[in-house]
Order: C-alpha cells, then structure tokens, then sequence
C-alpha cells in the first residue's frame, strides 16, 4: 500500500492554516503587589461568566507582577478574580460590551487575616494555584465530558501531558506516583487510578516533588527530577463506591474480562479487581476507545540484544501470546492521626506461547559465518504480590515506619530449539538440536524499617534504618541436546548431552543507615550519613548425567557442576552541605565507598579475597529563575559489584554452541553520570519548553569476552573494560490554544540526540562501535468539546552505526513513523476511534517489507445513562502486524521473525456504577462543570 507523504503533508498545512486565524475579542491588563507595593510573581488571574461562572480564561503574573489576560466570549458581562496564597481573592465585575480593552493598573491584595502556610482563603476556586514546592489545579475549572475520568482530565492540565501508553509528564519530567488523599491509590501503579477516578469527585489535583515518607515527614527536599500527583478528593464525596465491569468476545477465540470496585469512607479505602484475557492485555487499561489494545498499538523499541517490544510486551525474550489472569485487592485507612495502614495483594497467572526464526550474520576478526535457527517454548508462571506498609507517629516529632514485601513466583516451562551454521559459501559446520523442560520456584521477602525523630523547627532530625532483601530460587530441569560436527561438509562427531540439573540460589542482603541534618544558619545546613551493606550470595548448580542403558540421573558431572559462595561489604560514611532558599537549592557530598568483595567455589577450592577503595561525589542544584522556570544539574560516581553469574567460574553447556564460564577475579564497575536540564512554563502564552542533556562514562565496566573455534563452539567469559560512555540530550515544547466554541489546538514537537560507545572483544581482539541517533518529532492535538478529537504526529530518526571490527558494516539509515489518533463522539452516545500509523524502517534486509500500515478501530455505543456501553474493536484492520526486524550489532547482524498477536475482532460491553456522598454521580440531571 502506498501513502501520498506529500498529499498528507498538504492537507495538514492548509488544516492548521485554517485553525490558527482566530481573533481575540477582549484584553484584560494590569499589575498585582501587596501592600508594599512588591511584586507579587504567579498570582492567579482569571475570569469567569457572571452567569454561570464558567471559566473563560486564566493567566499568572510575572516576576514583576504584570498579567495580561485575552480570549475571546459572547459574555457582556464577567468576573475578574485575582488569588494568591495567604491574600484575600480579588473580584471585580468588569463590561467589555463597553470596554474591550481594560488596564487595571495596579491591583493590591490585602493578608488573610486567617493565614497559615498553606492555606488558601475560604471560596478561593482559582483554576491555577503555585505555590513555593506545588503547582495545584482545581479539577472543576477545566472543561471535559461529563463522564471524563482522572486520565482525560489531566490532559487538559497546562504543562501536563499524557503519552499513548499512560505515561504523564508535567513540564517534561515524569510523573512517578499519583496518591488519592496522600495515599496509594492500588499499589505503585499510577495508571489503575488514571484510568479508574472519576473526574466527579475529584477536587484538587497537587504536582510536587517525589517523596520518600521519611522525606515527607521531615521536611528534606525531595527528589525534583519526578513528580507525584496527589489527587484530593471533595469532602462532601469522600464517601461511597464506583465500580466497572467489562467483558468481550471475538474472532480466533480471543476474549476479554475485566472488573475492578471502589469503597471509601474518609480514610478508609478499600479496592478489588479482576481480569482474564488472551490479547497480551494487562486488563484494567478502561480507555472509552482502545482499551486492551492500547492507544498507538504499535510503538516499537529495539533493545541491544536485538529484542523488541510493542506497547511494553516484550518479543524475543517475551514475545509471543499470552493468556493472562489477575485478581488484587487494597485496603487503606487511618486512625486518630497517628497511625496509618495500607496493604495490598496481587495475583497474576500468565501462560505464554512463543515461536521464533533468526538468521544471523557472524563477523570473526579473520571470517564470517552464519546461523539460521528455530525455537518454540510455552511457559506458565503464577505471580504473587504482598506489600504491606503500617506507620506510627507517637508524637509530632517521631515516626516509624514499616513496609514488608513479598514476591512469590511459580513456573513450568518447555522449550524446543535447532540451531545451524554454516560457511559463507553454505558449507555446514555444526548443528544443535535441544530440548528443556523444568520447574522453578522462587520468593523475593524485603522490608524497609524507618525510625525517624526531628529536632527544633529548623528542619533537624535523626533516622536510623534498616532495610533486607532476602531472595531464594529453586530450579529443576531436564535438558537434552545433540550437537553435530560436519568436516568438508560431512558429519565427523555427534555429541549427546542428556541431563538432569537442580539448581539452588539464594541472596540475602542487609543494609544498616544512619543520616541527620544539622542546621548550620537559616539556609544552610550540614547531612551526615553512613550505610553499611552485607550481601551473601550462593548459588549451587549440580549436573547429573544419564546413566547408559538407564532412565536415572545418578552421575554427577564435576566439570559442570559448582557450589559457589561470594559475599560484599560495602561501606560508605558520607558527609555533605545543603543549600536551600527561595531561589536556589544545592548540596554537595562526598565519602568513601569501601567495598569488600569475597568470592569461594566449593567445587574447586579457588577462592579470591579484595578490597575496592573509591572516593565518591554526589551533587546537584537547581536554581528556581521564577516560580515556573528553573535550570538543575546533579553530578555523582559510583561501584557496583559484578553478579553472581559473571563471577562464578563455573562452565555452563546448556547452549552447546555458546558454553559460559565466569571469572571470579572481576573488579566493580565504576559509573560517571552527570544530568542537567532547563524547565520553563509560559502560563500567558499556555507555552512550555524543556531542554536536556546528560550521560554516563564507565570505567572496568564488565562485557562478555568471546572466542570462537574452528567448529564454531563460542566460549564465553567476563573482563573489565574502560572507554564505554553513552550521551543524550534533546527538548521539548508545547503549548496549548484556546479557540472559538470550545476548540483547542495543542502542538508538540521534539527532538533527541544520543551518542554511545561500547567495548567489547572477539576471538581475543578488542573492538569499539559507535552509535549515533537523531530524532525530531512533531503532533499536533486539535479537539473540539464533545464532538471530535485529531491527533497527527510524526516522528523521523537517523542514524549512524559505526564499527571498529570491519568498517564495511557502518549503517547510515532512516527510520519514519507517521501516524494520526482520531476519535470521535458524534452523533450523540456514539464514540469512534481509530489509530492508525505508517512506518517505514531504513536498514530492513532484502525479502523483508519494510513499510506497512497498521490500524486500530473501535466503535463504541453508550446506553443506560452513560453508565454502559457496548463496543466492538477491531486490532489490526489492514492485517499487516509485522514480526520482523534486523538489528545490527557490534560483530553480528540478525533477523527475526516471531510468533506475535494477528488481526481480531473484538465485541465487549461495559457496566459501570457508582455513588458518592449519597448522589449518584451519573445522574443525567446533575448538569456539567
């Protein structure tokens, strides 16, 4: 299928040519200051119809004060508000029949007479509020539909943006968290509250900084680099349930069932959900127009293994069908102030289907060779989830607390492989064929234990932590191979490997914390911090081999067995400055990282003994230029410890053709990473703009160190290497219009930069690549209230691939992806969707298509007030789901084709209910916001 680029480009400009000549009907100006006469900067203006008090537009005073608020209303008559924290509102009704354009001059705003920090004047419904450490929006101020959920309405939040995938982003930093009250809402998953909490009950939606409780309490600054959303809920409403029930059915037997309630009570909480499904869905998306099939369905990453994912769902490693089924429940709630419960459990059985087919290219410093191979596997796994997290305030000044976790899994899995190689020429060199099955079994139990006491008002305080991780894994399996060995094209050897291994590991961590802040003057304080890790790992792998003539696995094979213990102490005494006023806030520490590294193999008495010492820096700053703009950099070194498995010296044979051994005499990587960003919001020009750029330099970091024989056998090993680094930058920007009768336009444009070198070896000689990857894009959202939704984007990367090993494989290639989501809500209780997407891959191999269209459709109805709607959708119309991809790597170029998920047709029906503060919510007659 071909696409006119030039035709669509075409019409896009002659669309946003159409949409962007709007005039402006009023203007409103002036200056806000106390009674002083100082500046108040990021006071709230904002208008509103005298009638109904809709909002018509908003602003924020600048760093001098000044505000300038335009749009455009049919209204003769409206309300001028003016709101700043601890400062009575402002109101003033102004006629713009009469006077279009008005210059208040100076506004001066009168001290609250009930002032505290963080209290706002009785009444105060300010679309906007920032304050020093939070950017608050009232919920009611922006528009949506009456049904809208926390997802839709924080896409209409200035500086907010939400990805396809769920992601959110305020001013370009992630959101990692979104509480309900100051609380989770299910678990660490912002999404299930996003996707679930309606707009209804909704009353103040806060962005601050991401907090660990014991950072919370005490007052430290957190982490500014991601954001936590905290949703309030109206008081009135803080009570009541709300529940959703989904179920669906389709062609090729997919099918679809899905349901998740809500009971609260003040501070009681209490949720339960389920679902199974065989779409490779998590099952609570809950979107009006994609759900299970995710909004861009075919958002494709290549991972440096040659792997790929779509939506999140793995392929290579992961690919394939998966038949999943959940059940979770959480329960919040607090009592007299002091002490606070959450828990939760989750439940998720996944049966996964896979195929997979690869041709892959082999560069030798001195040959090339290839290998063409086929492999199945199905795997079941049962996953069990249990955190619990219980906190205890026996006064204002003390807290503790206590936050376990377990992970359970259990799994079975079989799996099926041939491999072949052959010369340039087609010669045959070698050929395996496995088979494995086997049973594993592992618990992950960790618990962090806070005791945290302030001291004085000056942001003083002492904790003591102490945190464990205790994982244990238990792994049995049948493995069989038979490997043959050609000479000159005719089989001279055929090797037998028919096995039994029983495989145990277990790693028990305990960490031991100390930290206290020390106020030296108003701004300046002095942290002390000392931490102390021990780790113990043992991992112990027995192989038995099958008796001849027998079905019992009684001989054990020294060679490939192994007992081995390693055990690291990590010490790191820290000290460091802290900085903090209304402008700038700054540390810088530094210590010693001490780190003790033992390794025993049992097997064969080898054992080594080491001691690293590395003097470390950590520090940042971030310099706040207004309320909405800021500039941050952090620098900070580290060592990490290389895992058990590179360093056992054990010899692993479960690939014939690629037999591992570790090397117990690696040191600790060593880490440089560095970032730095500028961050501004426009609130007059609804503009905002981030620029990035960062990256990471290593020293001994470890890498596979390979050698490949005559019959094409590769052994493996680890070594420390220097010169790998990897550097990124880019921006962003956005900005959002308000046109006539309710439309809007939101365009987005980009652009990332990365360049990365790696080290690695072949056959004994070390090489280098060099990566280099361009990547601008630009959307362009354009809505109009309750009608019509059109979202075109475009993205195009270019990249350079440069080798060090044979220079004749440099890659120099374009990679384009065009795509448009457009929904639709008329007629009236019909929503229509569709995403559709065209890509076209630049170093795809011969054979291969490297272009194709791919398209999502769902058509939805809603009935019985809203509160259900039956739906049909349609997962890849045009049936051109690709499975292929190349990827080139540092000494291999490879081809893959996998199992993956193909066209269906999907019919489901959704049941929603809900009633807060003794209303029902979905009453037709409550009117909108």
């Amino acid at each position: 299928m071909k696409i006119n680029l030039r035709a669509i480009s075409i019409a896009l400009m002659a669309f946003f040519c159409f949409v962007f000549t709007q005039a402006q009907d009023f203007q409103v100006k002036g200056k806000v200051t106390d009674g002083q006469n100082t500046p108040l900067e990021s006071a709230t203006v904002y208008i509103e119809t005298v009638q109904d008090s809709t909002l018509v537009n908003y602003t924020i005073t600048d760093v001098e004060g000044n505000f300038t608020v335009d749009g455009s209303t049919k209204e003769e008559q409206v309300n001028i508000f003016i709101s700043y924290t601890g400062f009575n509102t402002y109101k003033k009704q102004l006629s713009l029949k009469e006077n279009p354009s008005i210059d208040l001059s100076t506004v001066k705003l009168n001290f609250s007479t009930n002032n505290l920090d963080e209290v706002l004047v009785t009444g105060n419904r300010a679309p906007v509020t920032i304050k020093t450490d939070t950017l608050e929006f009232n919920a009611a101020s922006f528009k949506t539909r009456p049904d809208a959920n926390l997802e839709e309405t924080l896409k209409q939040l200035p500086g907010v943006n939400v990805d396809s995938d769920g992601t959110i982003t305020v001013n370009g930093k992630e959101v990692s968290r979104v509480l309900v009250n100051g609380k989770e809402f299910f678990g660490d998953d912002p999404k299930i509250a996003t996707k679930n909490l309606p707009k209804e009950i909704i009353d103040k939606i806060q962005v601050v900084d991401t907090k660990t409780k014991s950072e919370e309490f005490t007052g430290k600054e957190g982490d500014s680099e991601n954001k936590t959303i905290n949703i309030t809920i109206q008081e009135d409403k803080n009570k009541g349930y709300f529940s959703r029930l989904t179920a669906g059915g389709g062609t090729d037997e997919r099918y679809e069932l899905s349901g998740i309630a809500n009971y609260f009570k003040d501070e009681l909480r209490v949720s339960v959900l389920g679902s199974s499904n065989n779409i490779n869905s998590s099952g609570f998306t809950f979107d009006e127009v994609f759900d299970a099939m995710g909004r861009s369905a075919y958002s494709i990453t290549r991972n440096s293994n040659g792997n790929f994912s779509i939506n999140g769902n793995g392929f290579g490693s992961n690919s394939g069908i998966t038949k999943s089924d959940n059940a979770g429940f959480n329960f919040a709630n607090e009592w007299n102030e002091k002490t606070e419960l959450n828990a939760n459990y989750f439940f998720n059985r996944a049966d996964n289907r896979t195929a997979t087919t690869v041709e892959r290219e082999n560069i030798l410093p001195d040959r090339t060779y290839y290998n063409n191979s086929e492999s199945t596997s199905e795997r079941q796994n049962d996953n069990h989830r249990a955190r619990v997290s219980f906190e205890f305030e026996p006064d204002t000044l003390t807290r503790i607390s206590f936050r376990p976790n377990l992970n359970v899994n259990d799994g079975y899995s079989s799996s099926n492989s041939f491999t072949e190689s052959f010369e340039e020429d087609g010669t045959p060199i070698n050929n395996a064929t496995t088979e494995q099955s086997g049973e594993v079994f592992n618990t992950d139990f960790s618990n962090r234990l806070d005791v945290t006491r302030k001291f004085g008002s000056k942001g003083a305080y002492v904790r003591l932590g102490f945190n464990n991780s205790n994982t244990k894994s238990e792994e049995d399996q049948l493995y069989y191979s038979s490997r043959e060995i050609y000479e000159d094209g005719t089989i001279t050897e055929t090797q037998i490997q028919d096995q039994y291994i029983d495989e145990d590991s277990k790693e028990d961590e305990y960490e031991l914390q100390f930290d206290s802040r020390v106020p030296l003057s108003e701004k300046l304080s002095l942290d002390l911090e000392y931490s102390y890790t021990k780790a113990n790992r043992n991992n112990t792998r027995l192989v038995y081999d099958r008796t001849e003539n027998s079905d019992e696995f009684d001989l054990l094979n020294n060679d490939l067995s192994n007992d081995f213990e390693s055990e690291t102490f990590d010490h790191r005494p820290e000290a460091g400055l802290v900085y903090e006023d209304d402008k700038l806030r700054a540390s810088i520490s530094g210590g010693l990282q001490s780190i003790r590294l033992k390794n025993e193999d049992l097997f064969t008495n080898n054992s080594f003994d080491n001691t690293y010492n590395n003097l470390f820096v950590d520090s940042y700053f971030r310099y706040r230029i207004t309320k909405t703009k800021s500039i941050y950099f952090n620098y900070r070194n580290s060592r990490s410890a290389p895992s058990i498995n590179q360093l056992q010296p054990v010899t692993n044979t479960t690939n014939p053709l690629n037999i591992v051994t570790g090397n117990p005499n690696l040191d600790p990587s060593q880490e440089h990473s560095f970032y730095s960003n500028f961050n501004n919001f426009d609130f007059k020009s609804r503009s905002g703009f981030y620029m990035y750029l960062g990256g990471s330099f290593y020293n001994d970091q470890v890498v596979s160190f390979t050698t490949t024989d005559e019959d094409l056998v590769r052994t493996t090993t680890y070594t420390n290497v220097d010169g790998a680094y990897n550097l990124f930058g880019g921006f962003s920007i956005n900005k959002r219009i308000e046109l006539e009768k309710g439309a809007t336009l939101s365009p987005r444009a980009g652009l990332r930069a990365s360049v990365n070198r790696n080290v690695g070896f072949t056959n004994g000689v070390q090489f280098n690549s060099k990566t280099y990857s361009l990547t601008p894009q630009l959307s362009l959202k354009y809505e109009i209230d309750d009608l019509i939704s059109i979202d075109p984007n475009y993205q195009l990367t270019y990249n350079i691939a440069n080798y060090s090993l044979d220079s004749s494989r440099d890659q120099n290639f374009i990679n384009h992806n065009l795509g448009a989501e457009i929904t639709t809500y008329w007629p009236k209780n019909f929503i229509f969707g569709n995403d559709i997407s065209y890509q076209h891959i630049g170093n795809m191999s011969p054979g291969f298509k490297n272009d194709f269209v791919l398209w999502n459709m769902s058509l939805g109805y809603k009935l019985l007030g809203d509160d259900g709607i039956v739906k049909v959708k349609v997962f890849d119309v045009l049936d051109q789901n690709i499975s292929t991809s190349r990827y080139t790597g540092e000494d291999y170029i490879q081809d893959t084709q996998q199992l993956v998920l193909e066209q269906y047709v999907m019919f489901s029906f959704t049941y929603k209910f809900s009633k807060f503060g003794g209303k029902d919510p979905n009453d037709r007659r409550r009117g909108r916001f």
